[in-house]
């Protein structure tokens, strides 16, 4: 019987910790400023596991090809097909800036600038009026443009802010995910962004 009791306190300890770990990784960093022109070190680069590029089953109807976000999760989703999935973990939009929707890729670009909008610059006023492509650009080394929004999939120079809600709208992965994803895709690919229910 005390065996019985040792296994079902074990158990729920580890889903406890699980629990706790899942609402730390939704976690949203406010205070959290851009760093143009700021180069993450490789340490930096390097995500704790449950972020980390993954393949994994994943239930869909949508076809292979297809990216799928799912902001309240903070993963991207390309469908490989037969349930499997690619997963990114991602960094998200800030409250208030969160959207879902069906869209595609309508551009991809490597090193891509970055032009603040007007509203970006009201909230940041130190921010660069324009900064080209490169390592310290807060775009990362590669961006794929959905629509004709203002929203874009790309890297980051801030790794530390995966798994968190501190974007204006757009989806950012370290620079080694976005080039690998970058290379997957295609121009038209089809992206699906949804707020997945959370327990």
């Amino acid at each position: 019987m005390a065996m019985i009791v040792r296994f079902f306190l074990l158990v729920i300890l580890f889903v406890s910790s699980v629990h706790l770990a899942q609402a730390q990784s939704r976690r949203t960093i406010s205070n959290l400023e851009d760093q143009p022109g700021y180069v993450p070190s490789a340490a930096e680069e390097r995500l704790d596991m449950a972020f980390q590029r993954q393949p994994v089953y994943f239930r869909t109807t949508e076809p292979p090809g297809t990216i799928i976000v799912h902001t309240s999760e903070r993963y991207l989703y390309l469908i490989q097909g037969d349930n499997r999935a690619l997963r990114y973990g991602i960094g998200v939009g800030r409250d208030g800036f969160q959207w879902t929707g069906i869209n595609k890729i309508t551009r991809k670009q490597e090193w891509p600038d970055w032009t603040p909008p007007p509203e970006m610059i009201e909230r940041q006023p130190y921010l660069p009026r324009f900064m080209a492509g490169g390592p310290g650009n807060p775009m990362g080394a590669r961006a794929l443009y959905i629509g004709s929004t203002v929203y874009r999939i790309h890297g980051t120079n801030q790794p530390q802010t995966i798994g968190s809600a501190v974007s204006s709208g757009c989806f950012r992965l370290v620079n080694n995910d976005i080039i690998d994803l970058f290379g997957r895709v295609p121009v038209g690919t089809k992206v699906v962004v949804r707020h997945a229910p959370t327990l």
